[in-house]
């Protein structure tokens, strides 16, 4: 029969830490508020956080590590396992070796963690404990440890943003009737310079975006930075109104209304160039959540072969964007770069012989020579609205900005029909699902497969930062990522290359983000499987027996070109992967 484990409150009692009084108030306080004892006694002041810790380790027979030691903190690698699950999760990786993981945690009850972390990393979890606050306040520290080399940061530029002198302003009128006190309109005010740094440090760091995110205790805000998010510091929560009703005030939203959602744009000059912020405002739990997306309109002049075409996908992409008709779709989840990938073809075709119209929500970049029309439901101007009018104005191409529904699917369809070429994208995961999806809308088999002409599916990967990048060691090429890329050992030893982490990416290995496709022409074979509603399967093994490459495939090209990592294609093309 198996050992009953002794109770966490017994053996702090034994420890003389807390008296069996304690324990049992602390038991009846977490009994009620549907807590754990450990959460109670240091609640309610009883316990230390780190003594609960030795408590519980203790408690599950597992070894106690004390963060604050250089001896144990110089040990810890925050390579060894993917950033996001260190933020998920809270867990700091010691060392791996031989098929085993040595792992601290915080929770030794989750065990559905544990379960989760080795059934993704392929490896048996070793675990080791330490507290909450102490793994947390390691990566707020820049998580700085061993491992050789420059560890990828947690945060940004590590000095805060909130100076002295914007402290005290703000303290000396703290919430007085919504912070009226607080002067959020002059240019000279302290949260005024706040805001405009905040701004213009996002653009100057390559954020794609800035959230402001108030948290029970704090204001967490956050850089979005090559598709990951960055925490780039913790503000006073005494500084939340004033700071929301500034960044509202820019962006001509009302600043007493806090019940729904607003949107707002903000235009302000950064380096001698005008700089668009399309801004969201959302109620939350702990007060609104404002949310600034950067609009860049270099970012779809940078080229064709910059986005990341290899030289065949490029040929057929040319002849694709130059035929006289028919419907170009691209595929992808949000944030995959497909309304960039388009503006870059708009950008090759918009020359004084073309008249190009696009129907678009919103309209993120203005281009010059190009008729651009912003989708405004409440007048009811809507794509199916839009789309009707254009044909009326004799273009040669249009842009719709989503097919969302089997009106302006069919809308787009006719147009292609009679004589337009049609770009527009669609939310599917891989390019022949598009075909079924289109049907799925309630669209006829027919006209999809007279119609389109070619889908193309993509993703955005983080591309290696070139001035620290190395190349990877045997050790350091995992086996499950390397079976999943399709990448042999031999094949990958002396290509694959290895992130570090310098000044100029953030210290986190990459830099700047480049995109992989797949490229799917439809032929008479795949015509025919569209017209006959086969299956997505069917469709996708003719697209790859005329010549389609899938994503993994494209990925893979990429990492034996030392411009990307394993690790980065598995991630993105999961799903492809499970096929």
């Amino acid at each position: 029969m198996a050992r009953s484990r002794k109770k966490l409150g017994d053996i702090l009692v034994g420890w003389g830490v807390i008296t069996t009084d304690q324990a049992d108030k602390a038991s009846a306080a977490a009994k009620g508020a549907g807590k754990r004892m450990g959460e109670a006694l240091v609640e309610l002041g009883m316990a230390k956080e780190d003594m609960v810790a030795k408590a519980l380790a203790e408690q599950f027979g597992v070894e106690y590590v004390d963060l604050a030691s250089p001896a144990v903190s110089g040990k810890v690698d925050i390579k060894l396992i993917p950033e996001e699950l260190i933020k998920k999760h809270l867990v700091l990786p010691l060392s791996r070796n031989a098929g085993r993981l040595q792992l601290i945690i915080h929770d030794p009850m989750d065990l559905e963690m544990q379960d989760m972390l080795r059934f993704r990393l392929n490896v048996e979890i070793e675990p080791k404990l330490a507290s909450r606050s102490a793994i947390k306040a390691f990566l707020d520290g820049g998580g700085k440890g061993g491992g050789g080399g420059a560890q990828p940061r947690m945060v940004a530029p590590t000095e805060s943003l909130v100076s002295e002198s914007i402290d005290k302003s703000v303290d000396r009128s703290v919430d007085r009737s919504m912070d009226k006190s607080i002067d959020v309109t002059s240019e000279d005010a302290p949260i005024v310079k706040l805001c405009n740094r905040i701004l213009v440090e996002a653009v100057k760091m390559r954020a794609s975006d800035i959230h402001v995110e108030p948290m029970a205790d704090r204001v967490r805000l956050r850089y979005r930075i090559d598709g990951v998010c960055l925490e780039r510091d913790n503000l006073p929560k005494r500084m939340q109104n004033a700071l929301l009703s500034r960044f509202k005030l820019m962006s001509s939203m009302n600043i007493a209304e806090k019940r729904v959602p607003q949107d707002g744009r903000i235009k302000i000059p950064v380096d001698d160039k005008l700089i668009d912020f399309r801004v969201s405002a959302c109620p939350a739990y702990h007060g609104e959540s404002v949310v600034a997306r950067i609009l860049r309109p270099d970012s779809v002049r940078i080229g064709l072969v910059n986005l990341g075409f290899e030289p065949d996908n490029l040929n057929i992409f040319n002849r694709i964007i130059r035929r006289p008709n028919g419907i170009f779709l691209v595929t992808g989840p949000t944030g995959s770069g497909k309304t960039t990938t388009l503006y870059s073809a708009l950008d090759i075709l918009n020359r004084p012989d073309k008249k190009i119209i696009t129907a678009e929500d919103p309209v993120e970049y203005a281009f010059e020579g190009i008729n651009q029309c912003q989708v405004k439901e409440h007048i009811g101007l809507t794509f199916p609205a839009i789309l009707r009018s254009m044909l009326r104005q004799a273009p040669n191409i249009i842009l719709v900005g989503e097919i969302r529904d089997k009106e302006v699917a069919e809308i787009a369809i006719q147009a292609a029909l009679t004589g337009h070429l049609v770009f527009s994208t669609l939310h599917t995961n891989d390019a022949p699902s598009a075909i079924t999806r289109l049907v799925d809308m309630g669209v006829k088999p027919f006209l999809v497969a007279s119609s389109i002409q070619a889908v193309m599916g993509q993703r955005l990967i983080r591309v290696l930062c070139k001035q620290c990048k190395r190349l990877a060691t045997a050790d350091e090429l995992d086996p499950k990522l390397m079976r999943l890329t399709g990448i042999t050992e031999p094949e990958g030893l002396g290509k694959i290359m290895h992130p570090v982490g310098c000044d100029n990416c953030v210290s986190t290995g990459y830099r700047g983000r480049m995109a992989i496709f797949e490229m799917m022409v439809m032929n008479s074979a795949i015509r025919d499987l569209a017209f006959k509603l086969a299956p997505v399967s069917e469709l996708r093994n003719a697209a790859l027996a005329s010549g389609m490459r899938p994503l993994v495939e494209d990925g893979k090209i990429k990492i034996l070109n030392g411009v990307t990592t394993p690790h980065e294609i598995a991630k993105m093309t999961q799903v492809d992967l499970d096929k």
